[in-house]
């Protein structure tokens, strides 16, 4: 038997789950009890004090109907009334039946009574102490005062209130040690959600046994990652360094040389230098700054005045975008200048404009250029890929890191990099979509 039907009404979050887990036990185990108790209280122990009742009104009915007037009836059955404590007057007072909406009691003595006196024309249960029953004589209509606690058991509703008082009661502490419970679990999720999207938020292991082997485990896997993101920093900077100074030499050998002889090679050390800084910078990812709010809107006027002084023509054509965003500032300035350096080589015609949707911001570069097949998209978000028929290497040379950049700055915040086709410039869409 499948149950997979059953997900789209179970909660989807770790407290309502255990809270489904705890209540539903709890409800189901009342209402048994209470089906349970209805049956065997409200229906078996009335039903059986109604008959006995019964009984004595049929008694006390054959010594009226033996009496030769309505006087001497009553005159015959005083002693017995008084006995029994029944009160009996001749006239017509109970007219209909009627009870309270409530009184499920009330339901089985009326059956019962109407079974067993089939002489009784109505019934009528006003409360919780009196029973007047309507019965038809040859002297004619009889009404009899009975008390009900003989009919029924006094305050049938008290296990149902205290039932359901404790139960209230009990689930309400049970969720107080719920959610105590839980919290640990929401604090290492929220850790590690935020460690995901680049930020360290501080968190220590509590709760129950297993839950603090998990948080430690968290705690020793984002330690060997920081650790190796560190050393790999300070090892591309030894690198840097160490290149640094050779091609600063070759700069200087150069100037001694013809003009002639002098600028290729001089394009060919400025390319080696373009080169390793692109690599610097995808190799360094996010490691190197923190997060800070940062208004879209001024931000993104930033990188369209830095690439205007670039001789590059890119309009900012919508920001829909109203609050500051917590953002490694430089880490995605450097994804979407990649993004603009790529649309201003391939295609004349750039826009840019960010989104706000509902748990993501969208920031899109668009172009008029040839675009990326949408085969070779995947294979263009690697790193060290140049997509030759796909994107003209004669308008400018690079490394195949750009993509890779904006794709690693988009993860660094919970992202991704999107890569489609523009609708309006009919060039390539490159959507860096940072989670909120």
């Amino acid at each position: 038997m499948k149950f997979s039907w059953l997900k789209n009404y179970v909660p989807r979050g770790l407290y309502g789950r255990a809270a489904l887990i705890l209540v539903l036990p709890v409800v189901t185990l009342q209402l048994v009890v209470s089906v349970v108790f209805i049956q065997r209280h409200f229906e078996g122990v009335t039903a059986q004090m109604t008959r006995s009742l019964a009984s004595e009104l049929e008694f006390v009915l054959s010594e009226i109907e033996a009496a030769p007037g309505p006087q001497e009836a009553l005159q015959g059955i005083s002693p017995l009334s008084n006995g029994l404590g029944i009160a009996t007057a001749f006239d017509a007072s109970v007219t209909k039946s009627s009870r309270r909406w409530y009184d499920f009691s009330g339901l089985v003595v009326m059956r019962e009574l109407h079974m067993r006196l089939p002489a009784v024309e109505n019934i009528q249960l006003p409360d919780d102490n009196l029973v007047l029953l309507s019965i038809a004589t040859k002297h004619g209509p009889a009404v009899m005062q009975v008390d009900r606690k003989r009919m029924s058991a006094s305050n049938p509703h008290q296990l149902l209130v205290n039932m359901v008082f404790f139960g209230i009661l009990m689930t309400f502490i049970s969720f107080i040690y719920l959610r105590n419970q839980l919290r640990p679990i929401t604090r290492l999720a929220a850790a590690a959600e935020a460690f995901g999207r680049g930020r360290h938020v501080p968190y220590s292991p509590a709760g129950a046994v297993e839950v603090r082997a998990a948080g430690s485990a968290f705690l020793d896997m984002r330690a060997r990652i920081e650790r190796q993101i560190e050393q790999r920093t300070m090892l591309l900077s030894g690198v840097s360094h160490d290149l640094r100074t050779p091609l600063t030499r070759l700069r200087l050998g150069l100037s001694f040389l013809e003009e002639e002889d002098r600028e290729p090679l001089e394009r060919d050390v400025d390319d080696m230098q373009r080169m390793l800084d692109e690599f610097l910078n995808f190799a360094r990812g996010a490691s190197e700054t923190e997060p800070e709010h940062v208004d879209v809107r001024a931000f993104l006027d930033q990188v369209i005045n830095d690439a205007a002084r670039g001789n590059a023509e890119v309009n900012l054509i919508e920001c829909t975008v109203s609050k500051d965003l917590l953002i490694r500032k430089m880490v995605v300035q450097r994804a979407i200048e990649n993004l603009v350096n790529n649309a201003t080589r391939y295609g004349d015609t750039v826009h840019i404009s960010a989104m706000q949707l509902k748990r993501s911001i969208v920031f899109r570069v668009e172009d008029n250029g040839p675009g990326i097949p949408e085969n070779m998209r995947e294979e263009a978000l690697k790193a060290f890929t140049r997509l030759d028929p796909a994107r003209n290497q004669d308008k400018g040379s690079g490394v195949g890191l750009g993509l890779a950049i904006a794709a690693d700055a988009a993860r660094a915040h919970g992202g991704v990099l999107r890569l489609g086709k523009s609708e309006s410039l009919g060039g390539l869409q490159a959507d860096i979509v940072i989670a909120i």
